[in-house]
This record gives C-alpha cells, sequence and structure tokens, in this order.
C-alpha cells in the first residue's frame, strides 16, 4: 500500500515555537535600526521646520527700516517696520526753490523726490515714509512714537503729498533731525514674530496698528516648545545690530525628541 503524505499536530507546533524563536531573534537585531531611522526622520523633520522659520524671520529683518528693530515681551516677541523702497528727497538746504521737505512748517505736505521714485511704488493710503529713524525711545527720532513717520496720501510724478508733516509738529519741542544724506525709507505698518507657547506656535503678525480690531496671524512654526529672542543695538558701530533667535520643537507624539535651533541675524543700520 502506499503512503499517506503530511505532518502530525506536534510537529506542526513545533515548527511554529522555532519559527517564531528565529523571528523574534531577528527582531531584536532589527529593532534598533528600524528605531534609528525612525528617530533621524524624525529629528530632520523638526530641524527641516526650526530652519525654515528661522530663515524666514532673518530674510525679513534685514529689510527692515533701519533701528526699527525692538524685543518686546521679555524676549517672546522681535518688531520692525518692513522697508519697501527709498530714495532722496528735496532740501530747503539744497536752494531748488520750492518742494523740499519742510522741517519747519507743519502745514506744508509736499516734497519732490529726488532723481528716480522708488520701486516698487509708493502706495497712498498703505505706505509711510520715514526720515532718519534713530530707534525705540530717541525722541523725535522714533517710527514706533510717529515722531519721523508720516502716510502717504498722494503721489504725482516725483512730488508726494503727506497726510500730515509731523516731521515739524508745532507742539514738539523741536523739530524731526533730516537726514545728513536726505535719505527717506518706505514703509509699511510694523511687523512681528511672536512667541505662542501656550498653543505651541510662532506665528506673524501685521495689520494691528489702530484702527484695526485684530492683527492678521500666519502660523510660520508649530510644535513649538521653547522660543526667545534677543536684540544687541550698536554691535561693533553705531549703524549694525544683533538678533539671537532660540527656538525649540518638540515631537507631540514623541516628547523627548526635539531640536533645538539657535541663529544670529547681523543688521545694517544705514542712516
Amino acid at each position: 500500500m502506499r503512503r499517506a503524505g503530511g505532518f502530525t499536530l506536534i510537529e506542526m507546533i513545533v515548527v511554529m515555537v522555532v519559527t517564531g524563536i528565529v523571528v523574534g531573534m531577528v527582531a531584536v537585531f532589527l529593532r534598533a535600526p528600524v528605531q534609528a531611522y525612525v528617530d533621524s526622520a524624525a529629528r530632520a523633520e523638526l530641524s527641516d521646520a526650526a530652519d525654515i522659520a528661522v530663515r524666514r524671520i532673518a530674510r525679513e529683518v534685514r529689510r527692515a527700516l533701519p533701528n526699527s528693530a525692538r524685543v518686546t515681551g521679555g524676549g517672546t516677541t522681535v518688531e520692525f517696520f518692513p522697508t519697501k523702497s527709498g530714495g532722496r528727497y528735496l532740501a530747503e538746504e539744497d536752494n531748488e526753490g520750492a518742494g523740499y521737505l519742510d522741517f519747519a512748517d507743519s502745514t506744508d505736505r509736499t516734497f519732490t523726490v529726488v532723481g528716480q521714485m522708488p520701486s516698487p511704488a509708493i502706495v497712498p493710503g498703505t505706505d509711510s515714509i520715514v526720515v532718519y529713524n534713530l530707534g525705540p525711545g530717541i525722541d523725535r527720532a522714533d517710527a514706533y512714537a510717529g515722531d519721523n513717520i508720516a502716510l502717504v496720501s498722494a503721489v504725482a510724478g516725483n512730488t508726494v503729498t503727506l497726510a500730515s508733516n509731523p516731521f515739524a509738529s508745532a507742539g514738539a519741542t523741536a523739530p524731526v533731525l533730516s537726514s545728513p544724506a536726505r535719505r527717506f525709507q518706505v514703509v509699511t505698518g510694523p511687523v512681528k514674530f511672536v512667541c505662542d507657547l501656550a498653543n505651541r506656535q510662532l506665528v506673524r503678525q501685521w495689520d494691528y496698528a489702530p484702527p484695526a480690531a485684530a492683527p492678521d496671524t500666519a502660523i510660520l512654526a508649530t510644535n513649538v516648545t521653547a522660543c526667545r529672542f534677543t536684540y544687541e543695538a550698536n554691535i561693533a558701530n553705531t549703524r549694525s545690530g544683533l538678533l539671537g533667535i532660540s527656538l525649540t520643537l518638540t515631537r507631540p507624539d514623541v516628547p523627548a525628541e526635539s531640536v533645538t535651533l539657535f541663529h544670529q541675524i547681523h543688521v545694517d543700520n544705514p542712516i
């Protein structure tokens, strides 16, 4: 008679046990490399997010109005005026007749731009001009106090008309200092980057000056667990500053996996 082929229940159990032992041994050796790859990918993701956020801040701060960068909120906020363009104004000392920027008569609200008009073009009702900004707290030279900044109301050729002339404010003890180089900057409203640790975010805010009811906000980075700004003015000379950014991002699913990035930005303040 022909013998039937197959295996017994005991043989099947033995094979399953041996296979389980082999798979377990292999898993022990594979677990460390796989976990290392997962951790490396997580760190790379966090590093990329932090690097993108820091580079965005650096790009904008380098184009800030000279001497407008400041840190507030105990190091949680950096604020500045973005510079759109700039040019040179006709001054009374140039002896070119009418059309100069008046630092004595507050009713004179027009002035002439010398040479080519700024590009991008000045947008009336949105853009403002600033003259000789020396920084926060400097009397008559602080854009945040409204001393040396004026909203543009109209542009016709090379003639710019201002909504008001704060450079020669009648109520001030002294007029705004004119720029030695006859230079002005065109700026939009102030911008700030805020560490919102309560929501684990780094956000950009703009359009928050009155009468705006609330700022426009864009999220720059998430999973932020630590964030701090520092700013040192007058580094090496009176025309440069140094902004420091410390940013820590932590994965919510793996609290122990975090990345801390520190970056310093050289800020030029030509006046």
